[in-house]
């Protein structure tokens, strides 16, 4: 297959959170919802994830029903179980269990055997303050880098 495939992303994740801590965690899937993710046809722009019972859930990623799969495809929106160790998943319950953290899909994509997977973070919720004083500081970045590419 060759390196990672990268099929979606949350583009929000980076603006709408601050991202502690990643994990790669592979998929519980349908042929059909397999088809669709290679096709491309899907969204992680609302998924978040969630501990329930000792196992990992996603919910809210979308994956478009695939066209010639007929009336045995897929529920777009169920819910997928992700696949983690026991011990990540202990991990990661100690830390969602504070207070303004949630887990939240960074990112969807087939590795290089081939299988799905997905760039899990653990994260907390961003302030609209904080969101301004991140865009602040990022705009002041970006005028510094053309300020030296002006002098040098």
């Amino acid at each position: 297959m060759g390196e990672r495939r990268v099929v979606a992303r949350n583009r929000r994740a980076k603006r709408d959170y601050e991202i502690e801590e990643t994990y790669e965690a592979g998929i519980v899937l349908k042929g059909s919802e397999v088809k669709s993710i290679r096709a491309g046809r899907v969204s992680l722009d609302q998924a978040y994830a969630k501990v329930e019972g000792g196992e990992v859930w996603l919910y809210g990623m979308h994956i478009a029903p695939y066209e010639q799969s007929g009336p045995y495809g897929h529920d777009p929106e169920r819910p997928k179980k992700l696949l983690l160790k026991e011990r990540e998943i202990a991990r990661l319950l100690g830390k969602v269990g504070r207070a303004g953290y949630t887990l939240v899909p960074l990112s969807l994509y087939f590795n290089e055997r081939g299988y799905a997977k997905v760039e899990l973070a653990v994260a907390k919720g961003l302030s609209k303050a904080d969101k301004r004083r991140k865009l602040m500081e990022e705009e002041e970045e970006r005028r510094a880098r053309e300020a030296m590419k002006r002098y040098f």
